[in-house]
This record gives C-alpha cells, sequence and structure tokens, in this order.
C-alpha cells in the first residue's frame, strides 16, 4: 500500500508518544480487569471497527449564505481519494470512500479504483444528486425529480440513478444511496398522497435496475429544501417505502435529520427490530439539519446509538451488518482534521458500547430497577478508552495522535501548492 505521508515520520511521531500511550493502557487493563473485562478484546473491537468517508467531506462546505475556501483544496475526484488516503493512514479506520454523482463522475473509473486501492481503499454506496440542477440536463428538478408532475422529469432522474448504479459497479460498490429534496414549500402545492404515489413509482424503476448483491439505501430528512412538507420525511416514510420495494431496499438513518431532542436511538432500534436497518450517515446536530462533526455535540446520543447496535448484533448475529459512514460539512476547519476526529468518535462510541454488562443490564431492567438501568450505560459511557483507540490505531499501522502528526506532516501546506483555486474546480457541490 502506497502511502502520502511518510512512513518514517509516522514512526517518528508515534515514538514520542509511546510510552505515555502504554502506561495509559496498561492503567485502563488494570480498571477494566477489576470489572472482569478484557482490554485486548476491546481492543480488537477498535480494529475491525470501520466508517466510510464521504467525498464530498474533504472539501470545505458552507453556509446558506457563502462558502469560504479552504487552501489545497481538492479539485477532482483523485485528489479527493488522496486526501482520503491521508485519512485513512493515519487513523487505520475509514477503508472506504462513498461517492457522489456527477460531482465525482469520471471518464476513467479503472484507474480511480487502481488508485484507490493503492491507498487501501474501497468503495462505499454510491450516491446519487436530484436535489440540483446539472449543466445542460435537459428537465428541470425545481419542482421535483421523482416525484415530479412531468413524466419526462421522473424518467430522467430514474435514469440518472441508473447511471450511478452502473458506475457504482464499474468501481466495486454495492450500494446505491437515494435521497430527493421533493417536497412542497406552501400548503396545497402539491397532493400529499400523489407525490408519494409518484415516488414510489420511480423508485421501482431503480429498484428494478439493482444487481442482486446490491442495497438501495432511502435517507429520510425533515426538511430543507421542502420546508412545508418533505415527500421522505420521516422514518416511518422510509420504512413504508423499503417494505414496498422489498428486500433490497433499506433505511439509512442520518443523525442531523431529525427534529431536535428526536429519540433516533429509538429509531435505530424499531429498524433493527423490522430488518430494514441499512446503515448510518453519521454527523451532529444542535438545532437542525446541521451536518456537524460527530460527537461535537451530543456524544452522549451517538454512544445510546451505538448501544441499540450492539444489542441488535447480539440478537441478530452476524447477518446484522449496517453500513456506516461519516456525512458532514465543514467550513471552519481543516476538512481532513475534522473527518479524523469523526471517525475517532465513531469508533469511540462502539467500543463504549461494547463495554456495557449487557447481563447485568438485562437482570436491572427485569427488576424494574431504572436507576441500576441507566447506571449500566453510563458507567460504559464514563469509561476514557482513547487508550484504547490509540492502541488500536498503532497496532494497524496508524498514528497515535493522527491531527498532530497531520499537522507535522505538512501536508496541508504542500497541497496547496499542488492544488492552486482554480475557477469552476469546487470540492464542495453544494455551495
Amino acid at each position: 500500500m502506497s502511502t502520502l505521508i511518510d512512513a518514517g515520520r509516522v514512526a517518528e511521531h508515534n515514538a514520542k508518544l509511546e510510552a505515555n500511550l502504554q502506561a495509559d493502557y496498561d492503567a485502563l487493563a488494570g480498571v477494566l480487569a477489576r470489572r472482569g473485562q478484557d482490554i485486548e478484546k476491546l481492543t480488537a473491537v477498535a480494529q475491525r471497527f470501520a466508517v466510510a468517508l464521504p467525498s464530498w467531506g474533504v472539501g470545505t462546505g458552507g453556509t446558506r449564505f457563502a462558502r469560504f475556501p479552504g487552501k489545497g483544496e481538492p479539485r477532482n475526484v483523485f485528489e479527493k481519494m488522496e486526501d482520503c488516503g491521508v485519512i485513512h493512514q493515519l487513523t487505520r479506520a475509514t477503508p472506504s470512500v462513498s461517492l457522489h454523482f456527477p460531482w465525482d463522475k469520471t471518464t476513467d473509473p479503472a484507474a480511480l479504483r487502481e488508485q484507490a486501492e493503492g491507498y487501501g481503499l474501497g468503495f462505499d454506496a454510491v450516491n446519487s444528486n436530484t436535489f440540483q440542477d446539472q449543466q445542460g440536463q435537459e428537465h428541470s428538478y425545481k419542482y421535483g425529480s421523482l416525484t415530479s408532475q412531468d413524466a419526462a422529469t421522473r424518467a430522467q432522474a430514474v435514469a440518472h440513478n441508473i447511471e450511478c448504479i452502473e458506475l457504482g459497479k464499474a468501481l466495486g460498490s454495492k450500494g446505491l444511496t437515494v435521497w430527493v429534496g421533493d417536497g412542497a414549500n406552501f400548503p396545497g402545492q402539491h397532493n400529499l398522497r400523489g407525490a408519494l404515489e409518484r415516488y414510489l413509482d420511480s423508485a421501482r424503476g431503480i429498484y428494478a435496475a439493482l444487481p442482486e448483491d446490491w442495497l438501495m439505501y432511502i435517507e429520510h430528512k425533515l426538511f430543507e429544501p421542502a420546508f412545508y412538507a418533505t415527500t421522505i420525511a420521516d422514518w416511518g416514510t422510509s420504512f413504508a417505502c423499503a417494505q414496498q420495494l422489498g428486500p433490497k431496499a433499506k433505511c439509512l438513518v442520518d443523525l442531523g435529520h431529525h427534529a431536535p431532542n428526536t429519540n433516533i436511538e429509538m429509531i435505530v432500534a424499531r429498524l433493527a427490530q423490522f430488518g430494514k436497518l441499512g446503515g448510518f450517515h453519521f454527523n451532529d446536530s444542535k438545532y437542525g439539519d446541521d451536518d456537524l462533526d460527530s460527537g461535537s455535540i451530543n456524544p452522549f446520543q451517538l454512544f445510546l446509538v451505538f448501544n441499540e447496535l450492539a444489542d441488535a448484533e447480539q440478537r441478530d448475529g452476524a447477518g446484522f451488518n449496517p453500513a456506516y459512514m461519516l456525512d458532514q460539512s465543514h467550513n471552519v476547519t481543516d476538512p481532513i482534521e475534522s473527518l479524523m476526529n469523526s471517525a475517532a468518535e465513531v469508533q469511540r462510541a462502539a467500543v463504549q458500547a461494547a463495554l456495557v454488562d449487557r447481563a447485568a443490564l438485562k437482570q436491572y431492567q427485569e427488576a424494574n430497577d431504572a436507576l441500576q438501568s441507566a447506571q449500566a450505560l453510563k458507567q460504559a459511557y464514563r469509561t476514557d478508552v482513547s487508550a484504547i483507540l490509540a492502541m488500536a490505531r498503532v497496532r494497524s499501522g496508524g498514528a497515535i495522535d493522527p491531527v498532530a502528526c497531520y499537522r507535522a506532516s505538512g501536508y496541508r501546506e504542500k497541497a496547496a501548492v499542488a492544488r492552486p483555486a482554480k475557477a469552476g474546480a469546487s470540492s464542495s457541490g453544494i455551495v
């Protein structure tokens, strides 16, 4: 595997921190041993954990009013893969990338796949885009895509999704994520039932084009850009559509796409119970669809989500395998640094969930001991597993402190020289 940051520099970075890490790791091992837990098993959990990177996440995002480009932004999908390669080299927890078409469309998918494999990367689900008009397209999505009143516009949107499937097949992907911004801004703007009927009719055309070993992920989003009525606004609508389409259709949960204070972990439990939990887009939110760094606002909620995932895995066995992906927008931080931190925070929640004493928790629940039930979760959540995460990175060839190692490498400064800003070549497709 080729590396983008000199391996000797990473080894030098680790050597300076190794003694302190070992001391912290040994101390934590003692604490866990007194609880009857094996730190090595938890470190193995951390090493196995993987979350996909969003190709668009390595570019600078923006606000509703402006975008402030960062230096050395990737200008095309090949440069995006370089940045994703750096993230995986240092974190060892992000071995796949999710592409977004047509933003990431290439005429040479074989070359892109070869480049990715050279960095130890594969391709996660591909994403279609019918929430904005592309240059030269015949029909506008201003008033809807898969739900459009116009049959030709719907057919165009279906054809784009099928094209995404074909591109994904060439890259080795096994899934298609479909999110539409379709909806209404005014009461009466469209017939609410009719819009969903048109969506399902269009979605059946996409579903029929899926290869046998592919999944179709249906993403729900409460609002934006449709502020009165979004067609796929909640998990219930997503679930109903997935049921209608068939076993290859699953529901995608994005942590930022819910009303404030929504019990997302219960949504996760419901979808897992009925076999329709397809995967996640991880981010964080304070007020609405903020797409903030994972764990930056409500890390306890992230832990509670993973607690439900751990329970589902215990109940359903190896067949339970939801897809994990980060989905963030960065406008005041270096996107590479934010994605590295987020990967670690999601990994942290997974390890903390593995710390929960499930046998004891079950006993407390059966005895209706509400306090001790809550404390069983809190004990796991309060445990600082940073040493486990760092040790997992070292053993897998990564960096003890990814952000510090990245900054010391000067990668961003070198990228700024190699990637001068180019008009019309923004790495962010949204703003």
